[in-house]
């Protein structure tokens, strides 16, 4: 017979935040259970070692959260889409972020060309990330590549929300909705600004250039200018 744990660890755990929240701040619950009213959208990798609202020292409510392997947004996935259109149009969230992490497992499967299962078919967009900008990859050392391809899956994905009906329907009846990309590191808990941050359309170019070329001065001594030129990675 099969043992069920019951992960009671877990309620009780669950039992101590919920008594120490309320008693930091009386009538937390109550009051949230009234309204929603988060300003940001975090669009971030589903990795257990990125857990958002902490990051960012906020409490719930206060930071709508979308999760996936290797934080991509994608045209063609409803699950992100939906969140991202009620995020904006109902939820009337300020900012919309999109945080890759140092490390990234699914990054790296792309990089690597690691098969893995069914998951190998979502990887698939990184590795367009690393196609697109496999010229300029082939300059970073290898020991940095994971960690450069992750800060270009961010820019990427970020180009990719600036480029969705939602967000762009928003900016053209004048919504304020400020699109940016972040990377976070494993390895000393730090956000960084990979300064890919768009308030209107007119923005996204000139924020996508200099994004980039921020991520090739970080990581190699090759003109940004010309690698970029080779790679083909001008936005759409």
């Amino acid at each position: 017979m099969i043992m069920i744990n019951p992960l009671s660890e877990l309620f009780k755990n669950n039992q101590q935040w919920a008594t120490d929240t309320e008693q930091r701040e009386p009538g937390f619950f109550s009051r949230l259970l009234k309204q929603q009213t988060p300003q940001y959208l975090w669009i971030g990798c589903a990795d257990s070692r990125v857990p958002a609202n902490e990051l960012v020292g906020l409490l719930p409510g206060e930071l709508f959260v979308h999760r996936n392997v290797a934080n991509v947004v994608a045209h063609s996935d409803l699950n992100a889409l939906a969140v991202i259109q009620y995020a904006v149009d109902a939820l009337r969230v300020q900012h919309i972020i999109v945080v890759g992490h140092s490390n990234c497992g699914g990054v790296k499967a792309a990089l690597n060309d690691l098969r893995l299962g069914l998951v190998d078919n979502w990887i698939r967009h990184v590795k367009d990330v690393r196609f697109k900008h496999k010229a300029w990859l082939d300059h970073v050392p290898a020991q940095r590549r994971v960690d450069a391809l992750c800060e270009l899956n961010v820019l990427e994905q970020a180009l990719n929300l600036c480029y969705t009906t939602v967000v762009q329907d928003a900016w053209t009846r004048g919504q304020s909705v400020v699109v940016h990309g972040w990377v976070y590191g494993l390895h000393n808990g730090l956000l960084e600004d990979l300064a890919m941050t768009c308030a209107c359309l007119s923005d996204v170019s000139a924020a996508y250039d200099r994004a980039l070329a921020g991520i090739h001065q970080r990581y190699t001594d090759a003109p940004a200018e010309r690698i970029s030129a080779e790679s083909g990675s001008d936005p759409r």
